[in-house]
C-alpha cells in the first residue's frame, strides 16, 4: 500500500473527496466522530447525512449556476450526484433527494470501496506530518476548533445557521391546502405537483407575523455564544423566518411565501395574499418540509404558531426547526489555490467550513481537495479548474478571489463567474446565463481531459 490520505469528517465534502481519491488509486481512511459523538443537529453516524434541508436545489444546468455545478459533479464521476439522482424526489426543476436513503447508500458505497477504510472516532488535533484533509464542516468539535485556532491565529468566525422544521403528510388539510409547483414548473406531473400550498388572507398573515414576532426563542446551544457583535451574523441565504420578518412585515410575503404563480384549485378566483410551500422529503412522500422556514423559536412557540398556517392547523410534526452554530475559515488568508493551509501544507481543508454554503458546493469542494490531493501523493500538481466555470469560481472566491476583511460564506453563484458577451452583444438574462454555462462546460471538460 502506498501512501495514505487521512479525511476528517465524513459529511457532503469528505465523503466525495474519500471517493474521488479512492477511484484515483490513492488508499484512504475516513475518519469520523459520529456516532461516538453526536451533534444537536445530526440524527445518524451515516456519511453525507443531510441535515437541514433534503434539496440540493436547482438542477437546471443551462440557466442555474448550482445546476452547472451539479452538471460538472457528474462529469467528474462525482459520488454524491450519482446517489442523488438515484433517490430523486419530484421537486418542480430542484433535486431533492429521499435523505435517508441517500446517506445509507453514500455509506456503503464507501464502505464497499476495496480503498476506503471508516475509522470511527474523533480527531481533536491537527497531525503534524501525514496527507489530509479536514472537512468537518460547520460543526467541528471544539477540540478540532481549538486546534485550527491554535495553527492558523485567526480570529474565530461563526454565523448561526436554522434548520425548517417536517410535517407528517397525512395531517395537512389538503381540503385547504394544493398541490402544485411555482408557474407549474416541471416535464411530469409529478414535478409539477411537487409542492403543496397553504394559502393566507392578508388578516391571517398578518396575525400570523403577529404572533411569529412575539414567540419565544431559544437560546443558543452550550459553547455557541458569538463573540460577533449584534446583531447575530446569520447566513443571507438561510435566516430564520423571524428574522426576516423583523426587517419588515412584508419580507415573508416576497420571500419563502410569495404567492406568485400559484392557483389556489380550491378557490381559482381568489388570489392568495401568501402561501406557504411544502417540499416532500422522503421517496415514500410521508413527510414534507415547509420551505424556507428555518427558525430559532423554541418547539412549544413553533407548534403553536405553524398551527396558524391554513391546512396545518391539525399538522403533526416529525422534526421541529432548530439554530446551530456554523463556523468556518478566513480562507483568503489561509488557503492556497489547491486548498492547502499556507503554514501547514499537509493540511487541506475542504467543505463548509472552508466559507462555502450548501450541500452541493461543500460536496465539490470535496471533490475538488481529494482530487487535488490524490494527484499530489501520486507526485502530480493538479491546479483549480479555471474561473470561469462553477467549481472554479467558486474556489477562486474562497482561496483569494474574496476580500478577507469582509469574508462571508457564498453560495455558487454567476456572479462569482467572470463577464460573459451573449451572442449577437445581448445583455439580458435569457441569453446571458447559458452564455456562462455553455463556457463553463467546455472549460471544465477542457480541465478534466487535462
Amino acid at each position: 500500500m502506498g501512501e495514505v490520505l487521512h479525511i476528517v469528517g465524513a459529511g457532503m465534502a469528505g465523503s466525495e473527496a474519500a471517493w474521488q481519491a479512492a477511484e484515483a488509486g490513492v488508499p484512504v481512511i475516513l475518519h469520523e466522530m459520529r456516532p461516538q459523538v453526536g451533534t444537536f443537529a445530526h440524527r445518524t453516524g451515516l456519511c453525507a447525512e443531510m441535515v437541514c434541508s433534503n434539496s440540493f436545489r436547482s438542477d437546471d444546468d443551462r440557466n442555474n449556476a448550482v445546476g452547472q455545478l451539479h452538471w460538472e459533479m457528474r462529469a467528474a464521476n462525482g459520488l454524491l450526484m450519482r446517489m442523488a439522482d438515484r433517490h430523486k424526489l419530484p421537486a418542480g426543476g430542484a433535486l431533492a433527494v429521499d435523505r435517508d436513503a441517500f446517506a445509507t447508500d453514500v455509506t456503503e458505497v464507501l464502505s464497499d470501496h476495496p480503498l476506503i477504510t471508516i475509522a470511527p472516532g474523533e480527531i481533536t488535533d491537527l497531525p503534524a506530518d501525514g496527507h489530509w484533509i479536514i472537512a468537518t464542516g460547520p460543526l467541528t468539535s471544539a477540540a478540532l476548533g481549538r486546534s485550527i485556532l491554535g495553527l492558523t491565529g485567526a480570529e474565530a468566525l461563526a454565523f448561526f445557521d436554522a434548520i425548517a422544521p417536517i410535517v407528517h403528510a397525512d395531517t395537512i388539510d389538503m381540503d385547504i391546502a394544493w398541490r402544485q409547483s411555482r408557474y407549474d414548473k416541471g416535464e411530469t406531473e409529478a414535478e409539477r405537483t411537487a409542492y403543496i400550498n397553504c394559502p393566507m388572507t392578508r388578516d391571517e398573515y398578518e396575525a400570523f407575523i403577529d404572533a411569529l414576532l412575539a414567540a419565544e426563542k431559544t437560546e443558543f446551544h452550550a459553547g455557541e455564544e458569538s463573540s460577533a457583535p449584534d446583531p447575530t451574523p446569520y447566513f443571507d441565504g438561510c435566516l430564520p423566518i423571524e428574522v426576516m420578518a423583523e426587517r419588515g412585515r412584508d419580507t415573508l410575503r416576497f420571500g419563502p411565501m410569495k404567492p406568485v404563480g400559484l392557483t389556489n384549485i380550491h378557490r381559482p378566483a381568489d388570489k392568495p395574499y401568501a402561501v406557504v410551500q411544502l417540499r416532500r422529503d422522503n421517496a415514500l412522500g410521508t413527510l414534507y418540509n415547509i420551505v424556507g422556514f428555518q427558525t430559532k423559536m423554541k418547539y412549544g412557540a413553533q407548534t403553536d404558531v405553524f398551527k396558524m398556517i391554513p391546512g396545518l392547523q391539525n399538522a403533526s410534526f416529525a422534526r421541529l426547526g432548530g439554530i446551530h452554530r456554523n463556523t468556518f475559515l478566513n480562507s483568503p488568508s489561509l488557503l492556497d489555490d489547491r486548498m492547502r493551509l499556507r503554514a501547514r501544507p499537509n493540511l487541506r481543508f475542504a467543505g463548509q467550513v472552508t466559507g462555502v454554503e450548501g450541500y452541493v458546493e461543500s460536496a465539490a469542494m470535496g471533490l475538488l481537495a481529494g482530487r487535488m490531493a490524490a494527484a499530489g501523493i501520486l507526485g502530480r500538481d493538479l491546479p483549480p479548474p479555471p474561473g470561469t466555470t462553477a467549481m472554479g469560481a467558486l474556489v477562486h472566491h474562497i482561496t483569494g478571489g474574496a476580500d478577507a476583511r469582509t469574508f462571508q460564506p457564498m453560495n455558487v453563484n454567476f456572479g462569482l463567474f467572470p463577464p460573459v458577451e451573449a451572442k449577437g452583444g445581448r445583455r439580458g438574462r435569457k441569453d446571458r446565463y447559458p452564455a456562462y454555462t455553455d463556457r463553463a462546460k467546455a472549460d471544465f471538460q477542457a480541465w478534466l481531459a487535462a
